[in-house]
């Protein structure tokens, strides 16, 4: 994938999926593997940290009730106040995205592997953002098995992660950015084979690129 106008530095995969879809799995073998993955989650959580900036701005904009009494984030009351208000929702994302890229990019300066993961849950909704990445690797599964996972994990009833599923971007358009498809419709152990073949492409592309 182009990398928009900076300098290729290193050879870097967004690693996407829907929720339940088996991306934290996929991530832990390429881990295992030696290959550094940075989570976007990761990022959200460590850029609204007490007495960091987005912190501020988000209690400006919405208020001293999206905050715990030790004035750390309430990522419940905040989850509500955006789940079913757009607007609300943008906003928030104007001030925590920006941040998470900035993190994101600043790991990936450091890293000294031969090649890094980025972890990007909502890579489809961002993919402009993202266009300096390399390549995009997306874990699929049918959405079947995504509700009976939710259902399991979370403890929640069919209809609740059904309404998880239509909170996203579709499957299509999650298929239509990616370069790479792991299929995560069976065992987790089938994984495996999928995440090893993957490993030493890119090993095999960073070192061409760099060569």
């Amino acid at each position: 994938m182009k990398r928009g106008s900076d300098p290729p530095t290193h050879y870097v995969v967004a690693l996407t999926g829907g929720v339940a879809s088996g991306k934290s799995a996929v991530a832990r073998r390429f881990e295992d593997m030696g290959v550094r993955v940075y989570d976007a989650d990761v990022a959200a959580r460590e850029v609204v940290a007490p007495r960091e900036p987005a912190l501020a701005e988000i209690e400006f904009v919405f208020g001293a009730g999206v905050l715990n009494t030790d004035g750390t984030l309430n990522r419940r009351a905040m989850r509500e106040r955006v789940f079913a208000d757009p607007v609300a929702r943008a906003k928030l994302e104007k001030i925590i995205h920006p941040r998470v890229r900035a993190w994101l990019r600043r790991r990936v300066g450091m890293d000294r592997g031969p090649y890094c993961l980025l972890a990007i849950p909502l890579l489809v909704e961002n993919r402009t953002d993202y266009a300096w990445v390399d390549r995009v690797l997306l874990v699929d599964a049918p959405e079947a098995s995504q509700i009976e996972r939710l259902m399991r994990r979370d403890g929640i009833t069919r209809s609740a992660a059904q309404q998880m599923l239509d909170a996203q971007a579709t499957r299509a358009a999650r298929l239509a950015i990616a370069d790479d498809v792991i299929v995560n419709d069976g065992a987790e152990s089938a994984l495996d084979a999928q995440v090893a073949a993957l490993h030493a492409r890119y090993l095999a592309s960073a070192a061409a690129r760099f060569s």
